[in-house]
């Protein structure tokens, strides 16, 4: 059997090898991704690698202080701020960006203008930089309106900053549920709203939580914005008003003094272990609710 297994591998070889001989582009395209896929991993291994090595020893119990003063430097404020910020964003940011998507997809009709046009919009705010949502909340949220640098100003302008994200990916998870699905619900005489709650949305799970996903990684990892917003105070709020200080803002600024810089790589190992848990739990949240859409269909 284990002979049989070979020939056919070393038979499957020589065909690809063939076929690479009569399309040399193949081989080179060949090449030139498993080229990039190797330095890709290279260097993020090398990053996540660097990042540990100088941060982990000056991870020490003062960090972790519940006041923040010069002495400690603790980012433990900066990290129930960064928690509350991205909470307060995805409640405001997360509905209207999926409802959007829902409404693009299922509701408007096909070659409406409107729709046309708020995917472009949708598209062009995508690739503005953090820094003018920055500007434009200190000049909106935190003058216009009199919210002041607080938590409610940087979760607004980071909602707004996010909030192409979820769209656009919510729009291609449902793009990507076969209409049979669909025409399946409607047979059987559900109706549109039916359809969309208990058939759509539950397989379209995975493609949503993606965009959540990467939006929780922009806030998490947003500074530019959130200072002229949010502000700089390292101490956890009194209310939705006060000026907070996020783990991002606080790595920059103890980097930026030049008198905390081996904090300011031990903050960078905490935000980098945020992150990858967040990434961890939010899988296998999509995964919990994938199976269980699967199993109320059999």
């Amino acid at each position: 059997m284990t002979e049989q297994v070979k020939g056919i591998n070393n038979q499957s070889l020589l065909q690809k090898l063939k076929t690479y001989k009569n399309h040399p582009l193949s081989f080179v395209v060949l090449v030139l991704t498993i080229l990039a896929a190797a330095l890709t991993t290279f260097f993020l291994v090398y990053l996540i690698a660097y990042i540990l090595v100088k941060g982990v020893p000056y991870l020490k119990p003062e960090l972790f202080s519940l006041k923040y003063s010069s002495d400690n430097v603790s980012m433990l404020p900066s990290i129930i701020n960064t928690f509350l910020l991205t909470g307060l964003a995805l409640i405001i940011a997360a509905p209207l960006g999926i409802f959007s998507a829902i409404y693009l997809v299922e509701y408007a009709k096909k070659g409406n203008k409107i729709v046309g046009l708020v995917r472009i919009t949708t598209e062009t705010l995508s690739g503005i930089p953090s820094i003018v949502y920055g500007l434009f909340g200190a000049l909106f949220f935190v003058t216009a309106l009199h919210f002041r640098l607080s938590l409610i100003s940087g979760a607004l302008t980071v909602a707004i900053m996010v909030l192409p994200t979820i769209m656009r990916t919510t729009e291609e998870a449902l793009l990507s549920v076969p209409d049979s699905f669909r025409e399946g619900s409607f047979g059987l005489g559900a109706g549109k709203l039916r359809t969309v709650f208990r058939i759509v949305l539950p397989s379209a799970v995975p493609g949503i939580l993606s965009g959540v996903i990467l939006a929780i990684g922009r806030i998490v990892g947003e500074t530019a914005a959130l200072i002229y917003t949010a502000g700089t105070t390292p101490e956890m709020p009194d209310s939705i008003f006060t000026s907070v200080r996020t783990l991002s803002v606080h790595m920059y600024l103890l980097s930026n003094e030049g008198l905390y810089t081996n904090q300011a790589f031990a903050t960078s190992v905490v935000l980098l272990i945020m992150v990858i848990l967040i990434n961890l739990l939010s899988g296998f949240v999509a995964k919990h609710l994938t199976a269980k859409g699967l199993r109320k269909e059999d």
